[in-house]
C-alpha cells in the first residue's frame, strides 16, 4: 500500500473565528537555545544567501541568518566577527577545527549543515560539540525528512532539526537519487514525534501563505532560500540584461557550479544554479512576509504560534481549488 502525502499546496487552513482587532496582538515568537526570537525566520547558510549583509538584516528583524560554510574557516569567521551570530559546519573533513575557530569567534549557535542528516556521521558530531562545549551552544542539524530522523536527531543532542529534504526550490535531490518527502508532510510527521527540539521547516516555502501552513503543521520556525535570494544582502554581484533587467545568481550548494567553487570538483549533483530577478532590499521582503504571517494567524483567531497548532483546521485542495487560490485574473492574458 502507498502512503497518500501532501504538499503545501494540497492543503488549505480553514478560517476560524477570530477576536482579534489588531495585528499587534498576534507574537509570534519562538524561543530557541537561551535567545527569543520576535520573527522566527532563519536565512540559509547558502553561498547565495547568507553571509554577513544577510545576517545583519535577519538579526534587525528578530530572527537570524547562518553564515555558510562554502569558503576557508578564516574567511567564515571574518564574516562572523561582524554578526556574532550563527554559522554553518560540516561533519567532515576541517570539521573539529572548524568548530573550534568558529566557537572562539563567538559562534553561540553552529549548524551542522548536511543533506542528509539522519546519519551516523550527524550522530557523531552532535555528541562530540555537547561534550566539548555543553550548554553554551545550541545546535541546529539536519537535514531530515521523517518520524525517526526527527526522534533520532533530538535524543542526540540537538536543540532543532531542519526537516525537508528535496524541496527547495534549486534541488534535485528527488530527481537524482529517487528519495525525498513533501516538506507539508514531513513537519506533520515530525511533530508527531517524541523529541524536544524545535522544528525547521526548510525547502517547498514558497509563499507567506507557505510559512503559516507550515507553522500550523508543528514548525516552530522556517529557513528561507529563494524568498531573500536576489537582493541587496544576498552574496554576489547584480548583472543586467539586454532589456536592461536585473538580476542576481540562485544556486544550490549542490550544483556543479557551487560544488567546483569551493572544493575544485563536482561529486554527486543534486542541485541547479540559475538567475532570479533582482528585488532590492530585503528588509523589505522580510516586513511584508512577518505583516502576512500575522494575517494568517488572525484568519486562524490565534494570537500565537501555539494557539494556530491547537486551532489549525486543514482541508485537502482539488486541482481546481489550487486554481482558484491563485491570482486566475491573469491566466486568460
Amino acid at each position: 500500500m502507498f502512503e497518500k502525502v501532501y504538499s503545501f499546496g494540497d492543503v488549505l487552513l480553514v478560517p476560524q473565528k477570530s477576536d482579534i482587532e489588531s495585528r499587534s496582538e498576534i507574537d509570534i515568537s519562538v524561543n530557541l537555545g537561551s535567545r527569543s526570537y520576535p520573527l522566527p525566520v532563519i536565512s540559509s547558510p547558502m553561498d547565495t544567501v547568507t553571509e554577513s549583509a544577510m545576517a545583519n538584516c535577519m538579526a534587525e528583524v528578530g530572527g537570524f541568518g547562518i553564515v555558510h560554510r562554502y569558503c576557508s574557516i578564516k574567511d567564515q569567521c571574518a564574516m562572523l566577527s561582524v554578526t556574532r551570530r550563527a554559522a554553518a559546519v560540516g561533519v567532515v573533513g576541517d570539521f573539529k577545527e572548524r568548530v573550534s575557530a568558529l566557537v572562539s569567534a563567538g559562534a553561540e549557535l553552529i549548524c551542522i549543515d548536511v543533506a542528509h542528516g539522519h546519519h551516523s556521521l550527524t550522530e557523531q558530531a552532535i555528541k562530540l560539540l555537547k561534550d566539548k562545549y555543553g550548554e553554551s551552544i545550541t545546535i541546529i542539524a539536519g537535514n531530515i525528512a521523517t518520524q525517526k530522523g526527527y526522534s533520532d536527531l533530538s535524543s542526540w543532542g540537538a536543540d532543532a532539526v531542519r526537516v525537508g529534504i528535496g524541496g527547495g526550490s534549486i534541488c534535485s535531490t528527488r530527481i537524482q537519487t529517487g528519495h525525498g518527502v513533501p516538506t507539508f508532510q514531513s513537519i506533520l510527521y515530525c511533530s508527531a514525534a517524541k523529541g524536544n527540539a524545535k522544528i525547521i521547516a526548510d525547502g517547498g516555502l514558497q509563499t507567506a501563505g507557505d510559512i503559516v501552513k507550515a507553522y500550523a503543521a508543528g514548525a516552530d520556525l522556517v529557513m528561507l532560500g529563494s524568498l531573500l535570494a536576489g537582493t541587496d544582502e544576498s552574496p554576489g554581484q547584480v548583472f543586467t540584461d539586454m532589456q536592461n533587467k536585473k538580476y542576481k545568481v540562485y544556486r544550490g550548494m549542490a550544483s556543479k557550479e557551487a560544488q567546483v567553487d569551493w572544493r575544485g570538483e563536482s561529486r554527486s549533483l543534486e542541485g541547479i544554479s540559475t538567475t532570479i530577478p533582482y528585488k532590492g532590499p530585503v528588509l523589505n521582503i522580510l516586513r511584508d512576509l512577518e505583516q502576512n504571517i500575522r494575517s494568517g494567524l488572525s484568519y486562524s483567531g490565534a494570537r500565537n504560534l501555539k494557539e494556530l497548532r491547537e486551532k489549525a483546521e486543514f482541508i485537502e485542495q482539488s486541482l481546481s481549488g489550487q486554481a482558484e487560490s491563485g491570482t486566475h485574473i491573469l491566466n486568460d492574458r
